[in-house]
């Protein structure tokens, strides 16, 4: 019988429980499409510390080598990782990594050379068929002559490539908390921060696929309260937490708040484009704060509003030559980074940013951040449509207020907007609202929510 991917394959990767869900066997019918499907001669695999990760990505190595493609492992590595090895090697990658998802769950993110998403539109739904049909009838019938599996350690040639991309020299020392979640980033930071004028507190360093400590998924606030905690305790200059793959950085500042990801945006933004001479498109999605665009403009560049997700923001740059990108969930994309996301290169540039001048972090953000918002809000929602509709019917017609539907349902008044989308995944509404003062953002906000919870 041939197996049902329906529950594993998503919009733009491949994830779900090991082994009840997809299992080695699977995984060496993946790597024989990926294969198949890229035509490539050649590709480059890493994967997590989750234990099923080194099984899985050396059972995927085997599919592709058996229709005769070569095979680079790089083995322990972040998610921009193995994209940097997708770009510097010019070869289509997988990373085997189910990201923030807890222990059970493992997954591949997968791309074309120089780093291009592959995504339903771009491979993935042709990948899932060959998959599902060579479950029924059999592998494919294999390459007279095997590629080969060899194994390159890529750690301090990505490191290199970062630092040479935001210019550290004038850095003043700094004493930063870095909490990795037991995720990739205890294997990557030590290597890309050595030789920074950097008293580094290590959380959580040991990489450890269970999580024995939090998720790691910063996202949630309840993840990042160890990191706001030892930063006051330490009288550190900065927090700075990594999710499980680490390609998604997020700040505390030296008080211990947490920093609004747009706030990071807006100041990478502004970085990015004094360094292209004050020109360049930037990219954001329609949920970042009012302070993106506005940060953007007053900087000299173009700012271009997208859909949430990572292929879209992805396509958009290709399509529009923008130098950078940033949503709202802590993913930061970077043209000479192959358009690909990566949270250690935001991270130096906050570093470099706060080690440039002599005032704490909060002051210096304090010009990024400029309203007040509701952080994404979920509820389980049964009829989603309906309750959509019925926010339309709510706000349609009023005096001074406009409705847009690039992504959800975005309504924009002159002193507030808010954001209702449907996950893609399950039975939910995702609410984010802006407002230029606390009150009134917590107004839109609950009105909104008692339409959405009706």
């Amino acid at each position: 019988m041939a197996a049902d991917l329906s529950t594993i394959v998503k919009a733009y990767d491949v994830r779900g429980v090991v082994p009840d869900q997809w299992d080695e066997p699977l995984a060496e019918l993946f790597g024989a499409a990926f294969a198949q499907v890229t035509g490539a001669d050649a590709v480059v695999i890493g994967h997590d510390m989750r234990p099923s990760s080194p099984g899985l990505s050396r059972a995927f190595a085997r599919g592709a080598a058996a229709l005769g493609v070569d095979v680079t492992e790089i083995g322990l590595c972040s998610t921009d990782q193995l994209y940097y090895a997708s770009g510097a090697l010019d070869l289509p990658g997988a990373m085997f990594t189910a990201s923030h998802n807890p222990a059970q769950y493992n997954g591949i993110k997968m791309c074309r050379a120089g780093a291009a998403p592959v995504g339903q539109d771009t491979g993935l739904a042709e990948i899932r068929e060959l998959v599902e049909g060579w479950s029924e009838s059999g592998a494919p019938t294999p390459a007279a002559t095997p590629g080969t599996i060899t194994r390159r350690d890529t750690l301090e040639d990505y490191a290199a490539h970062l630092r040479g991309l935001v210019d550290l020299t004038s850095v003043r020392p700094l004493k930063v908390v870095v909490d990795a979640g037991n995720g990739m980033g205890g294997h990557t930071v030590p290597t890309v921060f050595a030789g920074l004028p950097l008293d580094l507190v290590p959380m959580y360093f040991e990489l450890d696929g269970t999580f024995p400590n939090h998720e790691a998924n910063p996202l949630d606030p309840a993840n990042i309260v160890d990191l706001q905690k030892r930063v006051r305790e330490e009288g550190a200059d900065l927090g700075i937490a990594f999710d499980g793959d680490a390609d998604r950085c997020f700040v505390v500042d030296e008080r211990g708040d947490a920093v609004s990801p747009s706030a990071i945006t807006a100041l990478v933004a502004s970085r990015e484009l004094a360094r292209h001479g004050g020109k360049g498109t930037v990219i954001h999605n329609l949920i970042t704060s009012w302070s993106v665009p506005e940060v953007v403009r007053e900087n000299g560049g173009t700012p271009v509003r997208t859909r949430v997700g990572h292929s879209f923001i992805k396509a958009e740059m290709a399509r529009s030559g923008a130098i950078f990108g940033g949503e709202h969930s802590a993913h930061y994309y970077f043209a000479d980074f192959w358009n690909a996301d990566t949270g250690m290169l935001a991270a130096l540039h906050v570093l470099a940013a706060l080690g440039g001048q002599d005032g704490p972090l909060s002051g210096l953000l304090a010009q990024y951040d400029r309203y007040a918002g509701s952080g994404e809000i979920n509820s389980t929602v049964a009829d989603q449509p309906g309750r959509l509709a019925a926010i339309r019917s709510a706000y349609e017609g009023r005096e001074g207020i406009t409705l847009d539907d690039l992504d959800g349902l975005t309504v924009s008044a002159a002193d507030w907007w808010f954001n209702v989308r449907p996950s893609n995944t399950e039975p939910l509404l995702r609410l984010n609202a802006e407002a230029r003062d606390a009150a009134t953002m917590a107004k839109v906000r609950d009105e909104v929510l008692e339409i959405i919870r009706a």
